[in-house]
């Protein structure tokens, strides 16, 4: 068993922090000394980097608690959704090493591909132009307007990473019935994603979305290309969610 101070010094998180994980609910201790103070196991350890793998990737730390209190947390996919995401800033951040090393070299090719994070602002405009038409004037689209009117270019990065997480989620339990728990609660999921990071989020609002994922090509293309026919999968258990 290892003190707080043994964590602090291993991990590199201040026991100021893991004092307010503790409070929060989110990393507690397995057991407590006799004096009163917080002991933790190395499953206890293994709870906390999965934590730090959460917090790498910019989750909210009330994102991560709801995440990692569900009952259905499996933590082998979300480590396997982990090295997806971390391999896709790695290979961004190879590139733009590279480019560094170019410049240094004395190489003045204007390459700005590495920064290119047009396929970020081509699903900022998506998500815009879906929550216009459909809401125009309403609450929802003024909720919109206010979640997201300050959102970085980082910001949408790592929204557009938390919904390709999502889509694959998806995209592995297609082999369920539309009316499947796992299928049904990835459904729940996505509609309390959606309220939490884009607009207030009905069922009827989730009915409505359903119905756009297999007419509009844009997105029947865009949720398609995690795995065929994915789009019609996600609208059919929209479906029976609400019903």
């Amino acid at each position: 068993m290892k003190t707080v101070k043994q964590v602090s010094d291993l991990t590199g998180i201040s026991v100021r922090a893991l004092h307010h994980y503790d409070k929060i609910g989110l990393f507690k201790p397995s057991a407590y000394s006799d004096s009163g103070y917080r002991l933790y196991s190395d499953e206890d350890l293994k709870i906390l980097q999965q934590i730090l793998f959460f917090k790498e990737l910019d989750f909210p730390l009330g994102e991560i608690e709801a995440i990692m209190n569900n009952p259905n947390f499996d933590r082998e996919k979300a480590l396997l959704s982990h090295k997806k995401l971390l391999t896709l800033k790695r290979n961004r951040l190879n590139k733009l090493i590279k480019l560094v090393d170019k410049t240094l070299k004395g190489d003045d090719t204007m390459s700005f591909s590495e920064f290119d994070i047009s396929e970020i602002e081509k699903l900022q405009k998506q998500y815009a132009d879906e929550a216009k038409e459909m809401y125009g004037n309403t609450d929802e689209y003024k909720t919109f307007q206010e979640k997201t009117k300050n959102y970085s270019k980082n910001d949408w990065a790592t929204l557009y990473q938390k919904i390709e997480v999502i889509f694959d989620k998806f995209a592995n339990v297609m082999d369920k019935g539309i009316d499947s728990k796992e299928v049904q609660d990835l459904v729940k999921e996505w509609k309390n994603f959606i309220s939490e990071n884009l607009y207030k989020c009905s069922n009827e609002t989730l009915l409505g979305l359903s119905k756009v994922y297999i007419d509009d090509e844009r997105f029947t293309k865009n949720i398609d290309k995690h795995k065929k026919g994915l789009a019609e999968f996600i609208s059919e258990s929209i479906k029976i969610y609400c019903k």
